[in-house]
């Protein structure tokens, strides 16, 4: 399971209806112009790969170490491959994993029921201490 072609261009169509005037957004264009659909593809099964991190910890504490470096790890891949992800994108996206719709069904696909709200719960929790 990855985050699907379809379902990508869902989430870009949304994100550009939302943001496309911002200064993220117009680095997420920046950062994406020529990348292939394979290349898309392997990101998107980079960024599968981090949310069944956070279904396999999912039983965990929101707040622990383990949980907390795997946020750190989500905000840098973003960060690296998208646009910069502030601590203030960083917390709308946490809850928008949590807000029930295509996010939350596609990150519970990859880490197993409640995975998307464990990580919009390590994500506010790490948003909170900074």
């Amino acid at each position: 399971m990855t985050f699907d072609a379809e379902k990508q261009a869902e989430y870009a169509a949304q994100a550009k209806a939302a943001w496309g005037q911002t200064a993220a957004y117009r680095e997420y264009e920046k950062k994406s112009a020529g990348r292939t659909d394979e290349e898309n593809r392997a990101l998107g099964s980079r960024m599968t790969e981090l949310f069944r991190e956070f279904g396999r910890i999912r039983a965990s504490d929101a707040r622990a170490p383990e949980a907390q470096a795997l946020v750190t790890r989500l905000q840098s891949f973003i960060t690296e491959h998208y646009y910069t992800c502030t601590d203030e994108i960083l917390s709308a996206l946490g809850k928008s994993y949590a807000a029930g719709g295509a996010f939350t069904e596609t990150i519970d696909r990859a880490g197993g029921e409640g995975t998307a709200l464990f990580a919009a719960a390590a994500i506010a929790a790490r948003c909170e201490r900074a």
